[in-house]
């Protein structure tokens, strides 16, 4: 089950606004599982219904986000990237990635 955070996220960008810019600017926060601030000009506060409709697509965009962060903090530091650059050592640092990324496979549709 999606969190509510990306219940809204999809809501949001289903309706052409920028969800990134929204929560970052305190238009909108999220409180006890709850919408606690909608300042969104032009669309209305989802009802429970409307987030129900998103699920599915919520469900799978944090199963990605959840992958890339782990990614993200198992992959070579850019330090590690330069020295195997500088002493040619790139088949260790392809493994590396490569390793990862079987680790961490993006979900499936």
């Amino acid at each position: 089950m999606a969190s509510l955070y990306f219940k809204v996220k999809i809501y949001l960008e289903n309706n052409s606004k920028n969800a990134d810019e929204l929560f970052s600017s305190g238009d909108i926060w999220l409180r006890d599982n709850n919408i606690h601030i909608w300042n969104v000009s032009g669309l209305a506060e989802p009802t429970d219904e409307q987030l129900s409709d998103v699920e599915s697509d919520a469900d799978k965009i944090e199963k990605l986000a959840e992958v890339l962060s782990t990614r993200k903090a198992e992959y070579p530091t850019t330090q590690e990237c330069v020295h195997a650059i500088l002493d040619d050592d790139l088949a260790a640092l392809q493994a590396k990635r490569a390793k990862v990324k079987t680790d961490n496979p993006k979900p499936t549709e």
